[in-house]
């Protein structure tokens, strides 16, 4: 069933019925300051990183799930009702929750009183608006009361939740006139606060949970709302919180708007303090004055919709699948640039606490973006090289607060280095940007280190080279893009991290997943080495890469597929000499798009054996049989039940490879059947199966084996985003990048007719028309530039500043 429908004219999700099956949310902000909010108010609230400086609480795997967030209670006489439905849920006469880009709408009403609540952070700006409209469609004067309410959070999200014997004698807050500023620690160690105001007079205020909710309540049935009255609290130790009372009467059709603001403010050290203990409030009453009227508001709301407008303009399709353009042009691409803020950091699957920006993660979350933002892909890139280290090792996470590499996890997942070559090379055929690879570029974070970003890239690619196994296939160290196949620990202690234990310290197991990852990217680090003019190391490097398809041939093939890997021991895992665990889905995406083994059948057959063997009606699954035992020789991956997550589960990040291995041999049918089985918008109808958004990819869904096969997990935060958009765009679709212009090359199904996209690039628009009139999946017959035919596959780079027209004819 449907819990409400896309309006992909506004490009928003309007949810119509607040009882979603999982909270759906959506993120709000653009660069440093950002919030979460769920279709029922919930969420959080956060300057750059969800650890070090969280705003406001929010209390994860909570029963009843997502209670805590930004909250405006009504009281009209004896009822009580929130325009976001909770925590009150009392039943409303109309609910919508419009969930847009970047910015999120409710519009509700009870017993004729109408609400409207606008969130959104302006560009540019380190606080959250909160347009409360409140209008009359009642025959008689109505008398309310509104309230509003957050948690403030101690800062460390981590220390807030654990270190209470401090934590419960240090919170303290400042109220000035309408605002309430939060300054817990403030006099020693920090030279940041936090305030919440309204452009209004008040009739009172709260920031004492305790006094607000009362002792034994849950934020559904507050003292102060009940009572219709606050208490003027002020908070002193225990939990701080910030509520305004405002007393409001409506004539019949009459509206009144209030904003509220929630901002956060540095200041310098020498500069913290107005007088003796009073915090220096300029800072934060100037951004009050920003946006301390309806207009004010209006234009910064116009100017994020134009920004937006801009950035989902770079790349636009027409294909006759409805489900397909509002996935390519508006949620696949607003996925795309959330992902590129959030790493897997901040969601309702991740808490904000225990994960940094990844070093794999974020390379591969640039492919989705770069066309959009390009000048800060390339501040991420520089961001990423800097936690690498001379031997093309890397910390495996960084801190988005310090840029720093998370020495918590450490490094040795022999994957990570290669992507850096990926995030590289997509950048600069994307900008044609040459210029970052002399860009000094330190290791460990040490300028004292910095090398050309070049050496960073040729760190990688030999990374993989000096580290080879028994049968010269890479060696997988703590793990590669599996993070739960963990062939070096052995671990049989409950309390030990799968991902960083090495009990065998001289492991010898080996990654066929990591070997065609190399290949592809080897062969991109060989073209890029040609562009520059360095053709004796693009000569050396060849060499390497021809070894590595010699071992996936010798040594990597079971028969049918292509092995996952060698265990410490040196047996085979993903063979069908094994009982369970026979094939796995990494090896046979990147072998393929590799195409190791092509001329001799090696790549068809394997896609072949990913039909049989792991495609299911709601995806490819990782992995079959699924496991039904623990295998300590094969770490995490066999600890979960069948059917989830790594254990034969959906996961779909690495689907798209296969999609892109099917485009390679020219099977469209099939490469675009494996797309729309995940794609959200095409799993609309059968959201209470699904039970997360239909907007946006989710990493998880239970697979074949599971109890409920179909029932997703952990939205939003995945690489499934820009490999989907990835696959679709450049490799289905066939628009990709080059050097030297946009490769144009299809593969597609069969019954298209063809479609239209129109593609900003280099300063150009490139409006392509591709007609398939023989309804074949892959071929070009011809294609026309501006009118003239050219004899290349690649449209060459034309005059910036102008609309190009090209036409490609299938055949």
């Amino acid at each position: 069933m449907k819990y409400g429908h896309f309006d992909d004219e506004n490009r928003e999700y309007v949810i119509t019925n607040p009882k979603t099956p999982y909270p759906w949310i959506n993120y709000l902000g653009n660069e440093d300051f950002f919030s979460l909010t769920s279709n029922t108010a919930g969420g959080y609230t956060f300057y750059k990183d969800a650890k070090f400086r969280r705003l406001t609480r929010y209390r994860y795997n909570n029963v009843p799930i997502d209670d805590g967030g930004k909250y405006f209670y009504i009281k009209d006489e004896d009822t009580t009702w929130c325009p976001g439905w909770k925590p009150v849920k009392t039943e409303l006469d109309s609910y919508e929750c419009r969930h847009g880009m970047s910015y999120t709408k409710f519009k509700s009403s009870k017993n004729g009183v109408q609400a409207e609540v606008l969130q959104f952070i302006p560009l540019g700006f380190w606080g959250e608006i909160q347009k409360v409209s409140i209008k009359n469609t009642s025959s008689k004067v109505k008398k309310l009361k509104l309230f509003s309410f957050i948690e403030w959070c101690l800062w460390n999200a981590e220390d807030d939740m654990t270190n209470f014997q401090r934590n419960f004698n240090t919170g303290e807050v400042e109220i000035e006139d309408a605002v309430i500023y939060h300054k817990t620690e403030f006099k020693e160690r920090r030279n940041h606060y936090a305030f919440y105001s309204v452009n209004s007079q008040i009739n009172g205020f709260d920031t004492d949970r305790e006094s607000f909710l009362g002792l034994y309540n849950g934020f559904d049935a507050p003292d102060v709302v009940a009572e219709g009255q606050s208490k003027n609290t002020e908070a002193h130790g225990w939990s701080p919180v910030a509520s305004h009372y405002i007393e409001v009467e409506l004539q019949p059709g009459e509206e009144k708007d209030y904003i509220f603001m929630l901002g956060y403010v540095e200041v310098e050290d020498d500069n913290k303090w107005e007088s003796k203990s009073v915090i220096n409030k300029k800072p934060a009453k100037d951004m009050i004055a920003k946006f301390d009227t309806v207009d004010k508001v209006t234009t910064a709301f116009n100017e994020l919709s134009a920004y937006w407008d801009n950035l989902l303009g770079k790349i636009n399709i027409q294909s006759g699948e409805e489900k397909l353009d509002r996935m390519v042009n508006i949620w696949n691409q607003y996925q795309c640039m959330v992902t590129f803020n959030m790493s897997r950091s901040a969601s309702f699957f991740e808490s904000g606490i225990g994960r940094g920006m990844g070093f794999r993660d974020s390379n591969q979350d640039l492919i989705g973006f770069v066309h959009q933002i390009p000048e800060r892909a390339r501040e991420r890139i520089v961001d990423i090289a800097s936690t690498q280290f001379e031997d093309g090792s890397c910390y495996h996470q960084y801190q988005p607060l310090t840029k720093k590499g998370n020495a918590i996890l450490g490094g040795n997942f022999n994957d990570d280095p290669l992507w850096l070559i990926l995030s590289t090379t997509e950048y600069i055929k994307e900008t044609g940007d040459f210029s970052l690879l002399d860009a000094l570029v330190p290791f460990d974070n040490d300028t004292t280190r910095a090398k050309p970003h070049f050496d960073h890239l040729k760190a990688s690619f030999y990374h993989v080279v000096n580290n080879l196994g028994p049968h010269n296939l890479p060696l997988i160290g703590r793990a590669d893009w599996n993070d739960c196949l963990n062939l070096n620990c052995f671990s049989k202690d409950p309390n030990e991290s799968f991902q960083t234990t090495g009990n065998k310290k001289d492991g010898k197991a080996e990654s066929l997943m990591i070997a065609g990852l190399f290949v592809v990217y080897g062969k991109e680090y060989v073209k890029l080495c040609h562009q520059i003019g360095k053709t004796t190391e693009a000569t050396e490097a060849q060499i390497h890469i021809d070894n590595m398809i010699e071992a996936v041939k010798k040594d990597g093939w079971d028969g049918d597929w292509y092995l996952r890997a060698y265990d410490y021991y040196g047996n085979k895992v993903g063979t069908h000499e094994s009982e369970e665990g026979k094939i796995f889905i990494e090896s046979q995406g990147w072998c393929t798009m590799a195409e190791i083994g092509k001329e001799d059948g090696m790549v068809e057959k394997s896609l072949n054996a990913v039909k049989k063997h792991l495609d299911s009606d709601y995806g490819i699954v990782l992995n079959s049989p699924a496991f039904s035992k623990y295998y300590i020789e094969y770490g995490e991956i066999s600890t979960y039940p069948k059917g989830y997550k790594e254990n034969g589960g959906v996961f779909c990040h690495n689907n798209p490879w296969i999609m892109i291995g099917e485009t390679m041999i020219g099977r469209g049918d099939e490469a675009y059947d494996y797309y729309s089985k995940i794609a959200p918008s095409f799993l609309e109808d059968i959201s209470e199966l699904h039970k997360v958004e239909p907007y946006v990819y989710c990493q998880m869904i239970a697979g074949k084996e599971a109890f409920k096969p179909g029932e997703a997990k952990n939205s939003w935060l995945s690489g499934t985003a820009s490999w989907n958009f990835y696959a679709i765009t450049q490799y289905i679709l066939g628009v990709k990048p080059d050097y030297n212009g946009l490769s144009i090359n299809p593969c597609i199904p069969k019954k298209w007719n063809g479609f239209k996209m129109e593609r900003a690039f280099r300063g150009a628009t490139y409006n392509i028309e591709v007609k398939n009139p023989n309804h074949v999946s892959k071929g070009i017959k011809q294609i026309l530039v501006n009118g003239n035919v050219i004899n290349t596959p690649i449209v060459p780079i034309l005059e910036e500043g102008k609309t190009h027209f090209v036409t490609v004819v299938m055949g």
